[in-house]
């Protein structure tokens, strides 16, 4: 076993690892947002057939993906 000083480093290290999947997590749910309000404003403009839903249901669902961890 290692020192409290050695455990305390790992959890450092822990700890900074997973604040920088959060960032991560949160700089990735701004661009699925982005991409979610672009797919809705091409539809409201016509520019999306209904036949391509298939995007915005794997943008939505990654989205949701991305939230799992924040309840």
């Amino acid at each position: 076993m290692g020192t409290e000083h050695e455990k305390d480093i790992l959890l450092q290290h822990e700890i900074a690892v997973m604040e920088g999947i959060l960032e991560s997590k949160a700089q990735y749910r701004k661009i699925i947002k982005a991409g979610i309000a672009q797919w809705v404003k091409d539809f409201q403009a016509g520019n999306i057939e209904i036949k391509t839903v298939d995007d915005l249901k794997k943008l939505i669902e990654i989205d949701i993906e991305l939230q799992k961890d924040e309840l």
